[in-house]
């Protein structure tokens, strides 16, 4: 290969640093997802505990008791471990080289239980509560082998408690009785019950934005995350190594200037910073408190995912390089058609991976000198955020509107259209059923318009169909941990209970119902992450599901995800800002 400059145009020490950087293993499911998740060190408290993990004594503590403490739930996300389960015990293979079966959560829709399920699922946690148990949700899921139709347990009561705080007979007594007496009486003896270690948390983690256009920009997976194009990567300036996401842009009135973006109010204000009063910008006077496009995890993989990928691209040229030599040498001056065309083929590919690399540097260029600073990376400031709580009807309200600032090129402005990918098989993932493809439709350019909101009778029995020609509701979202992820609504509710620390001293822990997410499947990894509150839940039409809160499990992955179902939330949002609405259609 020649000089450098020569091929590629980039300098020696960056073409260097492109093929010493290693690409770095997500754990998401998103072909075009870039960036990871950081939330604060004071809140990274727990270790994921696995088969092959965890100390001695830390297996021990569980296995002593209950023998399938690490198969039971093994090949879950958070890997979460079980203290306690009723019934007969659960398939297992056999012979001393077997393997764990890899189990998958299954969303449970259309069962008997679901009209009976609220009134259960609250004695439930009153029964937690009177044990003095430290829960952390009520959960009904289905449980499945990886790869087989039908789920061996279609609805498990999954209770989540904190972990090390739930001894073995204490979690045994419990799931009896509830299975004895509150499951039993209300008509369903044979639903089981189980304890498994879960927290629940909240996900938290210059010049213009750059525009995305796929149809005429290259490169715009990797663009993306230097653009105002939900989900949009934001963090308080304060404080930019607590992450979140922006799920949907709102006018308050009818003029440009009145654009504000909905995220997690524990975004906006994370909750170790500031006390849970809540707050509204008033006066001019009033300092802000400033809100920029990509925290410092955001911005430092967003940067390095397009160092790696010019290194990959850079490998592969040596390989084109390599197979246009050899088919030179066999064309023999034209004498070989064969040859002579799978030549101009290799140099076409070859031709390709020098203009992506181009175009990947000067993407670089540009977002390392003018977006390098966080206070060049300012995009607005929190307008009003609610106190994180409870409402009357018992559903979470953490929300926060972010006013925007003229760092958007309005001109350009795609409005509440989601990111979800050009490499993404939309098609096979939201519209599985040959049965279910009336509507079928492909996102443009990878852009997913938000349009309409999923009603409440809907989430609990959905029409949509999946691979088994069972009825359910696929989902997506795009947010700043996983990017855009698929998953499954589960049409029974979870109630979850969190323990936050607030600013100046520790927060009353309180108790919400939230819409349930569940993985699309054991290889598709977890539908969120820390860092991905705030993003937008959406159906396969762009009508809006949920805005994500937070999730269950014990490391940053989540076993299940939860929300704020956006028609119980957009009440709330009309009784501060009547005049809102969403921001209209981009055509």
């Amino acid at each position: 290969m020649g000089p450098v400059d020569d091929t590629f145009g980039l300098s020696k020490e960056f073409y260097q640093l492109c093929l010493d950087t290693t690409p770095k293993q997500l754990g998401n499911q998103s072909p075009v997802s870039i960036t990871s998740t950081l939330t604060s060190p004071t809140t990274r408290t727990l270790v994921k505990l696995g088969i092959n993990e965890g100390s001695a004594a830390n297996s021990s503590r569980l296995t002593d008791h209950y023998p399938d403490a690490f198969t039971d739930f093994h090949g879950t996300p958070s890997g979460a471990p079980c203290i306690f389960k009723t019934g007969p015990a659960w398939p297992k293979p056999k012979g001393p080289e077997a393997q764990p079966y890899v189990r998958e959560l299954r969303a449970v829709n259309g069962h008997p239980i679901t009209k009976f399920w609220p009134n259960i699922r609250a004695n439930i946690g009153k029964c937690l509560t009177s044990r003095r148990i430290k829960w952390s949700s009520v959960d009904a899921i289905g449980f499945a082998n990886a790869g087989e139709k039908k789920p061996f347990c279609p609805l498990l009561v999954w209770l989540g408690v904190l972990p090390n705080t739930l001894p073995f007979k204490d979690a045994k007594a419990a799931a009896e009785y509830i299975k004895g007496a509150i499951l039993s009486q209300t008509g369903f003896p044979g639903i089981e019950v189980a304890f498994r270690e879960s927290e629940a948390t909240l996900s938290v983690r210059g010049p213009k934005l750059l525009s995305l256009d796929p149809l005429l920009h290259p490169v715009p997976g990797f663009r993306k995350p230097f653009t105002p194009t939900l989900g949009l990567s934001i963090a308080p300036l304060k404080t930019p190594h607590y992450e979140g996401t922006g799920g949907l842009f709102f006018r308050l009135r009818n003029d440009q200037n009145s654009v504000v973006l909905l995220t997690a109010a524990h975004v906006a204000r994370p909750p170790t910073v500031y006390p849970n009063l809540g707050m509204t910008h008033g006066e001019n006077s009033q300092p802000r408190e400033e809100i920029v496009a990509l925290g410092n995890k955001g911005y430092q993989d967003a940067t390095n995912a397009i160092v790696t990928q010019i290194g990959t691209l850079i490998r592969t040229s040596d390989v084109w390089e390599s197979k246009i030599t050899r088919l030179r040498q066999l064309t023999n001056h034209g004498e070989n058609p064969e040859a002579t065309k799978r030549l101009k083929e290799a140099q076409q590919e070859m031709d390709k991976v020098k203009r992506t690399i181009e175009s990947l540097d000067e993407l670089h260029s540009n977002v390392t000198k003018l977006m390098t600073n966080p206070n060049q990376r300012i995009v607005g400031f929190v307008l009003h955020a609610d106190p994180i709580g409870v409402s009357n009807d018992g559903y979470m309200h953490d929300w926060a509107f972010i006013a925007l600032s003229e760092k958007i090129d309005w001109h350009s402005f795609k409005g509440n259209k989601i990111w979800v990918g050009e490499d993404l098989d939309f098609g096979g993932l939201m519209f599985p059923h040959p049965n279910d493809r009336a509507a079928y439709r492909i996102p443009e350019d990878g852009l997913l318009q938000v349009l309409g909101v999923v009603p409440e009778n809907e989430m609990r029995h959905p029409q949509q169909l999946n691979v088994h020609g069972d009825k359910a509701l696929p989902v997506i979202k795009n947010g700043m941990a996983t990017g855009t992820t698929v998953g499954w609504l589960n049409s029974l509710e979870s109630l979850v209970r969190y323990y936050p620390s607030y600013a100046g001293g520790p927060g009353n822990k309180f108790t919400a119902v939230e819409v349930t997410i569940v993985p699309y499947g054991s290889s598709r990894g977890a539908f969120s992450a820390k860092g991905d509150s705030g993003a937008v839940i959406l159906g396969r039409d762009g009508r809006i599901v949920a805005l994500l809160t937070g999730g269950g499990g014990l490391t940053d992955a989540t076993d299940v995800t939860y929300g704020t179902p956006y028609c119980k939330l957009e009440r709330h949002i009309k009784n501060v800002y009547p005049s809102c609405h969403l921001y209209p259609v981009v055509n």
